[in-house]
């Protein structure tokens, strides 16, 4: 049977228990409803939702009529929706559940079901196996009763809330105006997306029209993934072409957000760990009352650093938005390197494309009045408090189980030296408390890497990320340089343990 990882049940659209089906669907619903009455939680509201892959409006109509047999008032929303919106919905309601079929970046094989609880949170443990625990008690059929669709209010009040943000999250301030090349990667995030920029005061808005209209199939990307290479290749030449200042790629179900730039060597994607820091200090800027910001064990430590000299708390967590949205009181902004960003975690407590593509404009638009640009913001980062480098190397595995063995298999004989270099070895899986995971990390005195399997895809990640002081701006290129440099060495290295895999 599928079982409940990173983000859900995710699997490949296939006949039998392992994987996304129909009947797999059914009884997943009738283990959630399950769980819920026997937390005296029956006929509370639940929130369904759907991106636009194969079999998700099927999955969804499935869900949203087993719901509604098993006594809950259910708000099936009408149209494909961004993940966020669920999230937001679930919050906004009061409901005691959502459920948002999607696989979000998944290949287009697959689809999947993600579960929202405890005020529009992920799913987390001990709640996932006892759910499991729910659905393998299922007895067949699981009935089922029409329901009909909403209307489209929840999604109008989630399009209000964020055209709130930049006057909320940047300030006052003049602004300048601002061109954006954006792409959904064939999902589910464009139009609303250029309606929220719109409403966000950001009209100049062009997209790659080979990619905008959902498409299940996502013909131009390998992987619909922005992370993934050659992804955003389309998104870059538009934004050139239009002599735009911010390029935006979202992920098929919108709730991960890629922010591209102009550079003296062309366009370029930022990693998520640089618009974290980004993002971070712009919400910053108007926080008041002790502000909490998070980010995961795998990303990078420059969140930390920033969050000490902006007089804010800083909170880290194992990987997933599950545990970030859980950081801790007077939470103001959360982030994972895998570009997730949550600007509003008082309204939606997941991830949020959209909302920070608006967010990331109007930092954009403050930054152009002023004769300044992302750019420059990076690198008075550096100067300040250190270059942060990093990369990400995946190794793509036959299945997850691979995955795991793999870094079974390293835990078991770790090296004592990686790129010519001593490392400290830390196994997460040993660590005592709310941190302990499937993960091992390497430290030295100039990088760090974490390696870990992927929660939702046949991966083995491994998540790189060099340091080094800078003693002013002009040191910033040879900086850089000499950075690029031990980057490729480390991953080079990663690289090499497909070898032990075979």
């Amino acid at each position: 049977m599928l079982r409940f990882g990173t983000a859900g049940l995710r699997g490949p659209l296939r006949d039998g228990p392992d994987g996304m089906n129909v009947t797999t669907v059914s009884r997943a619903t009738a283990g959630v409803a399950a769980w819920l009455r026997e937390r005296c939680l029956g006929g509370g509201a639940v929130v369904v939702g759907r991106d636009a892959r194969h079999g998700s409006a099927e999955f969804a109509t499935a869900t949203a009529e087993i719901f509604t047999a098993a006594g809950f008032p259910v708000t099936l929303l009408p149209e494909p929706v961004p993940t966020p919106v669920v999230a937001f919905a679930v919050r906004q309601l009061g409901a005691v559940a959502g459920v948002q079929i999607t696989a979000s970046h998944n290949p287009p094989a697959d689809n999947g079901y993600k579960v929202y609880l405890d005020g529009g949170s992920q799913l987390i443990a001990p709640a996932d196996t006892e759910i499991e625990q729910c659905i393998d008690a299922v007895v067949e059929p699981v009935a089922r009763e029409s329901v009909s669709p909403s209307g489209t209010e929840l999604v109008d009040r989630y399009l209000a809330r964020v055209a709130e943000l930049p006057g909320l999250l940047g300030g006052e301030g003049e602004r300048a105006p601002v061109r954006i090349a954006l792409t959904p990667l064939h999902g589910v995030g464009g139009e609303l997306a250029v309606r929220a920029l719109a409403a966000s005061g950001f009209t100049d808005v062009h997209v790659v029209d080979e990619q905008f209209a959902p498409d299940p199939d996502f013909p131009t990307v390998a992987f619909p993934n922005p992370e993934e290479p050659g992804a955003a290749d389309l998104l870059l030449a538009l934004a050139e072409r239009v002599d735009a200042d911010l390029a935006i790629a979202l992920d098929p179900d919108a709730d991960r957000c890629a922010v591209g730039i102009p550079g003296p060597h062309g366009w370029r994607m930022l990693r998520g760990d640089e618009t974290g820091a980004l993002l971070a200090d712009y919400v910053l800027r108007t926080a008041t009352a002790d502000p909490l910001v998070a980010t995961t064990i795998v990303s990078s430590r420059l969140l930390s650093k920033l969050a000490a000299a902006r007089s804010a708390r800083y909170a880290e967590t194992l990987t997933g938005f599950k545990w970030l949205a859980r950081a801790g009181d007077g939470l103001v902004y959360a982030y994972e390197e895998a570009i997730g960003h949550c600007v509003d975690p008082a309204t939606v407590r997941d991830k949020d494309g959209i909302s920070a593509a608006a967010s990331a404009a109007d930092l954009v638009a403050l930054l152009k009045a002023d004769g300044r640009t992302l750019q420059h913001e990076l690198d008075s980062y550096a100067v300040e408090f250190g270059l942060h480098a990093g990369d990400q190397v995946s190794l793509r595995l036959p299945d997850q189980a691979a995955a795991s063995t793999l870094a079974a298999t390293l835990r078991a004989n770790p090296p004592s030296e990686i790129a010519g270099t001593p490392v400290k070895f830390t196994d997460q899986a040993e660590v005592r408390g709310r941190l302990r995971t499937d993960a091992l990390i390497f430290d030295a005195d100039d990088f760090r890497i974490v390696v870990r399997p992927s929660g939702t895809e046949p991966k083995l990640k491994c998540y790189l990320e060099v340091f080094a002081p800078v003693a002013d701006a002009t040191a910033l290129s040879p900086a850089r340089a000499e950075a690029t440099a031990r980057l490729a060495d480390l991953a080079a290295y990663c690289r090499s343990l497909a070898t032990v895999a075979g």
